[in-house]
């Protein structure tokens, strides 16, 4: 697996840049050949062996973006231990939910890091956590700043010990079906679920899409800005480019630092062929303007991508004529964490073939996209909706959730029996292109984050003086979505005020601070059918402006609710105006 990374281009071009690190400062980038990327990742994996970690073992990695980190994940690889990243900006509660569900051994992290010119206390965030997971017996600390910070017991100095060891690493014999890494992510009910991607289908179908829907041709320098605690960095910004000799932009740092041209400043001084970015981000920038694009010569530029949600027609538009200037291709692409690699996009296709702004168009070979009615029928035929599904196995698609193969089963296989369900809603058009419509369960895409709404309302549950909520999702300008919380408090809570400042602190501190609600509202009580469910269409129409429609309410146990929240959600508006 991991040879097919590194050893195999070591021995073609052991000097071809592997990894540039765009580093959060501009212009301090770090170039890094393939043989540094296999000496570094043979010493990350002998002091993983000498720490206790075998085969099978799974490791944590809360790492930002940076070549240790992806060293770290190919050292794992290395010795077929399993590693799970978690992205960096979670909480303590949340790494250590994940480090004990996945029983890991050793949880490997930065002193701190350095992101938008901010310094952020990574190593404060893992004793934190590591206080409540007993399976851990080391935390392997390496240096991203000069500052020190207070080592315990279970703290190992990552880069001392490396230069200890040996730079080479017999590669362990992996089964195409041995687990490769496993990566958490939201559902609409409970805790995140974690993944698993075995060895051979992922690669190859990483390695795959990356060379066929990008046009990677060797020497491209390919820019996928995502960071590699979500499947896009596994797959485009480490495996996938990696695996195709490619050479890969590390972005450590944001869309706005330090102003909104840094993307395009990028592109210009490391002459990116390949640019792959969130909506969310393309919202931002084209809010502030075209002067920071046209600044930089983008000339370089060959193919653009959008990943995360659905890209809306004025971010398509801008990117395409503003951004590339007409002249790149732009490919939307369609793929989840569950499918290891994109699955719907506008190319591979015919030289020259049409590309309609804001669809992903085009199945890559072997998906069989189906498309299926509210009574689980196929759906033929043009210019239809209906639940997206996946009829036949791909090389990519995740293998089970850790530990929970029912849930599994039942989250992907349940709905729609022979098919894999994917949780979005597709319009096929008149010419069988694809266009996805969004999430059709509880699940909100925040800035491209996938969150369940009933993880934010488990986080605020705690509070003493909240007896029930309900989260929804509503359209936002800049994060594609945001999430609505509506709130009962108890007869004595006191300053409602005071404890939706909690709430937001709860939020942050259990989940992550890009989890916090937009808003909340206080209301007497929430709208439920008899047999006690929360109805939260209602509660998405009233937010959205279609209270006009709300369709069927004979279910209410109470439908005089409905005015009462009405007249609350006005109330509270007019103040936010006032506000503003």
């Amino acid at each position: 697996m991991e040879v097919n990374c590194l050893d195999q281009h070591v021995q073609k071009a052991p000097e071809s840049i592997a990894l540039i690190w765009e580093r959060d400062e501009p212009g301090t980038e770090v170039r890094i050949t393939y043989r540094e990327l296999l000496e570094t990742t043979c010493r990350l994996a002998n002091t993983l062996k000498r720490y206790g970690v075998q085969r099978g073992d799974r490791v944590a990695i809360y790492m930002p973006v940076s070549p240790l980190a992806v060293a770290a994940m190919l050292a794992c690889a290395r010795i077929g231990a399993v590693h799970t990243v978690v992205f960096a900006g979670f909480s303590a509660e949340s790494l250590a939910g994940r480090i004990n569900d996945a029983k890991c051994k050793v949880v490997i992290t930065f002193n701190q890091g350095l992101r938008g010119g901010r310094v952020v206390e990574l190593k404060k965030i893992v004793d934190e956590a590591v206080k409540n997971c007993p399976t851990i017996q080391h935390v392997l600390v390496a240096h991203r700043t000069e500052n020190k910070v207070p080592m315990g017991e279970l703290d190992v100095p990552l880069e001392q010990e490396m230069a200890q060891e040996a730079p080479v690493c017999i590669p362990e014999s992996m089964g195409s079906e041995d687990m490769l890494f496993m990566l958490y992510t939201s559902g609409s009910t409970g805790t995140p679920k974690g993944l698993v991607h075995t060895q051979a289908g992922y690669l190859l179908y990483a390695a795959l899409t990356h060379k066929l829907v990008f046009d990677y041709q060797p020497g491209d320098v390919f820019g996928c800005v995502a960071d590699i605690g979500w499947i896009t960095g596994h797959s485009y910004v480490v495996y996938g480019p990696l695996c195709n000799g490619a050479t890969s932009v590390l972005f450590e740092s944001t869309p706005v630092y330090p102003n909104a041209g840094r993307y395009w400043e990028t592109v210009q001084r490391l002459r990116v062929n390949q640019f792959y970015g969130a909506p969310t981000a393309i919202r931002l920038l084209l809010k502030l303007g075209d002067g920071w694009v046209k600044k930089y010569d983008r000339s370089s530029l060959r193919t653009l991508g959008s990943v995360g949600e659905p890209i809306n027609h004025e971010a398509w538009e801008w990117l395409h004529n503003v951004v590339g200037d007409g002249r790149c291709t732009l490919v939307d692409t369609w793929w989840q964490t569950e499918t290891g690699g994109i699955c719907i996009a506008p190319r591979p296709s015919e030289e020259g073939a049409e590309i309609l702004p804001g669809m992903a168009m085009r199945p890559f070979f072997g998906i069989l996209p189906t498309l299926m009615d509210e009574k689980g029928n196929v759906v033929e035929g043009g210019d239809v909706s209906g639940a997206l599904c996946i009829s036949q196995a791909w090389p990519g698609m995740a293998r089970t959730i850790y530990g929970d193969h029912q849930r599994f089963v039942d989250a992907y296989f349940r709905a729609y029996p022979g098919y894999y369900f994917t949780g979005d809603g597709a319009h096929r058009t008149q010419d069988g292109y694809y266009q996805i419509t969004g999430r059709m369960d509880d699940v909100i895409n925040i800035s491209g984050h996938r969150l369940g709404t009933a993880e934010i309302e488990d986080a605020m549950a705690d509070h003493p003086a909240v007896p029930e909520t309900a989260v929804i999702g509503y359209p936002h300008d800049i994060k594609g979505e945001a999430a609505f919380a509506f709130i009962v408090l108890k007869d004595e809570a006191g300053d409602a005020d005071m404890v939706v400042n909690e709430l937001k602190s709860m939020v942050a501190a259990k989940i992550a601070k890009y989890a916090v609600p937009d808003q909340i509202l206080v209301v007497k009580r929430l709208p439920k059918t008899r047999s006690g469910k929360v109805m939260r269409r209602l509660l998405r129409k009233i937010v959205t402006g279609g209270a006009q429609d709300l369709g069927d309410t004979t279910t209410l146990e109470d439908p005089s609710v409905i005015e009462e929240i009405l007249s609350a959600f006005q109330m509270h508006k007019q103040r936010r105006a006032a506000a503003k």
